[in-house]
């Protein structure tokens, strides 16, 4: 494949991953962000842009082939206040770049469900949050039926790897605990059955995303682990670095209605607690038949986060 450039907006994890994946590939990366961090390696340019200014990204976009939103509003009481602008001004920057849309999302937009999700099943949101992240994506697809734009967007579950910061991942914040051998308060079923995606997934998916046009026109969910509870990770990351058996304690949801009265983000954590009171399991057959991606190895991955996760829970008690 002869070298592009490729953008790339946000730099947290999976940015991240995308942008070395890439640029290891040969091709020339931008990494969009406001504070301009990112990567260092020789085809990434990291690149201080606010990503919300709709000149400034543009101009940053021009000559890409792809463009990934990778953003994430750094709470989750921002994103009513930061996504409609940064989501418009990606969408402009794709328009009159010509570079192919990929956006990275999530599976809140399908609501409460009681089989596995799949790409083709309707979005049903149960919270301000999960209707945002539909109707971004209902705006790209308009877009793009619409001959503005050629837009997909693939949607992962919670993520796991050793790369994960512990705030942007519930079970990364929970095993910050367990792995240090300390109890973990916990905010819902511990023993549910539930999908967790690794990041690298979610890095291939999003490249191979933009790399086929089969793909677009329609959202891809990113192939994710077997089902597995909270309790059955923490319990084999800590057989893996001899930390013992998790010691969970749940929060009364009482509590967190009464904390969210005054702290907002338990408010807007309750509102998606949804998908750990009942089974929450992803269909990703579709992603694998037709581009030939599958989900990392379970058992490897979960070793590597937990020797990683460790060192991180050690250093920080």
């Amino acid at each position: 494949m002869p070298s592009e450039t490729h953008v790339i907006v946000g730099a947290g994890p999976v940015g991240s991953a995308v942008a070395d994946r890439l640029a290891g590939a040969g091709h020339r990366v931008r990494v969009i962000t406001r504070s301009g961090r990112g990567p260092e390696h020789p085809n990434v340019a990291r690149m201080a842009v606010d990503a919300s200014d709709r000149t400034a990204l543009a101009d940053a976009a021009q000559g890409a082939a792809v463009l990934y939103n990778c953003a994430n509003p750094g709470s989750y009481e921002a994103w009513q206040r930061e996504w409609p602008p940064l989501a418009a001004s990606i969408l402009h920057a794709a328009e009159t770049s010509g570079a192919v849309l990929v956006t990275l999302g999530n599976l809140y937009g399908y609501g409460p469900v009681d089989e596995p999700m799949t790409r083709r099943m309707p979005l049903r949101p149960s919270d301000h949050k999960g209707a945002l992240r539909a109707r971004m994506w209902e705006e790209a697809r308009a877009a793009h039926a619409a001959g503005r734009i050629r837009a997909t967007e693939a949607r992962a579950s919670d993520y796991v790897g050793p790369t994960v910061p512990r705030g942007s991942s519930i079970l990364a914040m929970y095993a910050q605990s367990t792995l240090a051998g300390k109890p973990a308060w916990v905010f819902s079923d511990p023993d549910q059955p539930h999908a967790w995606t690794a990041i690298e997934d979610v890095a291939e998916t999003l490249i191979a995303l933009g790399a086929d046009e089969r793909a677009w026109g329609s959202p891809w969910l990113v192939p994710s682990s077997p089902p597995a509870s909270v309790r059955e990770v923490l319990t084999e990351m800590g057989q893996v670095v001899g930390a013992g058996r998790p010691r969970l304690r749940r929060v009364p949801r009482a509590a967190l209605r009464a904390g969210g009265a005054v702290v907002p983000l338990l408010r807007e954590l309750t509102g998606v607690l949804y998908q750990f009171d009942r089974p929450f399991l992803v269909d990703a057959e579709e992603t694998t038949a037709e581009l030939g991606i599958e989900a990392t190895e379970w058992s490897d991955l979960l070793e590597r986060t937990a020797r990683a996760w460790q060192v991180r829970a050690v250093t920080r008690s």
